[in-house]
């Protein structure tokens, strides 16, 4: 969460930018992102319980430019749209990793993605499930990628590696 943000804010990512949350979860993404300036906020998630919780969250917060809808994805109303900042921290891992339709889900999701983002805007990602290599692979049709985030390393067996990839990707087309 704080590398995305530091990125952000480093890319000098106007406050007012439409930014999505795909898979909001619990919203804490969300209510982070208002905390640093961010007014213009969307999560969505395609669990009635999580979209409830965010919303007792961002009340109790008392913000009010956060807007959550539960909804799937990989089937985005047509009014979810434009947006200049895509932001998955673990759904594309779930989505892609089922174990039933796997390849169709990720092309779904491409199309979802570039169906929500407008062009020229940015997609982040973070998953503890693909490799750099994998994810640039996958996002190579109508993404530029632009840079990997810093992400935690970790030694073993005389291997380094990363626990989690966190990549930023720029929509072409």
């Amino acid at each position: 969460m704080n590398r995305v943000i530091k990125w952000m804010k480093k890319q000098n990512i106007p406050e007012n930018s439409a930014i999505l949350d795909i898979g909001t979860g619990n919203g804490v993404f969300l209510v982070e992102l208002a905390k640093h300036g961010f007014k213009n906020l969307t999560g969505i998630d395609y669990s009635s319980g999580s979209i409830e919780l965010t919303r007792n969250i961002v009340e109790e917060e008392g913000l009010t430019n956060i807007k959550v809808q539960e909804q799937d994805f990989l089937n985005p109303s047509a009014e979810l749209k434009d947006f200049d900042v895509c932001i998955d921290k673990g759904t594309f891992d779930a989505i892609s990793l089922s174990p039933e339709g796997r390849d169709a889900a990720k092309l779904q999701y491409l199309t979802s993605l570039r169906a929500v983002l407008k062009l020229q805007g940015h997609f982040v990602i973070t998953s503890c499930n693909w490799t750099l290599e994998q994810l640039l692979q996958i996002f190579s049709s109508g993404f530029e990628f632009v840079q990997e985030l810093p992400t935690p390393r970790f030694q073993f067996g005389g291997v380094t590696g990363n626990s989690v990839t966190a990549l930023v990707f720029k929509r072409l087309s």
